[in-house]
């Protein structure tokens, strides 16, 4: 298995974390701050972090209501990706993310970070969460 680079989109920050080249365990690497009203930069960047890295897949953290279905959100995260894969050559998921930012911050907050902290990490915390349950779950 090769590395797997999961991106968690949010309307500000993108957080970024990428697994080991087995497959075994997701790193953060960082919150990406959003360009304004400029969604190919976005994509741009997440594409030159992809260069880096090399994944053979991109993981999409999909966001959905909590009874299972897709709202808008999700719609908004689909049109992001299609910009993203296009220029990526390789493999690409969508992972529910429901509560990975909810874990996240109850995270944060135990470990005893501040808001301002919180806020500039909680992004690449929930893109670990959903690589990690991704990992666990055998990429499924």
């Amino acid at each position: 298995m090769r590395r797997i680079l999961s991106i968690d989109v949010g309307d500000r920050r993108i957080g970024l974390a990428v697994s080991d080249p087995l497959g075994i365990t997701a790193q953060g690497l960082e919150t990406y701050t959003r360009a304004a009203d400029d969604p190919e930069a976005d994509a741009a960047y997440i594409r030159s972090v992809a260069e880096r890295y090399k994944p053979c897949k991109l993981l999409f953290g999909m966001p959905r209501n909590m009874d299972g279905s897709y709202g808008f959100a999700s719609e908004k995260v689909k049109a992001f990706a299609e910009l993203v894969l296009n220029g990526f050559e390789g493999e690409h998921a969508f992972y529910d993310e429901r509560l990975t930012t909810v874990m996240a911050e109850s995270v944060l907050n135990e470990a005893g970070l501040d808001w301002r902290k919180r806020r500039k990490v909680v992004d690449k915390l929930a893109a670990v969460v959903i690589l990690q349950g991704y990992l666990d779950g055998g990429g499924k």
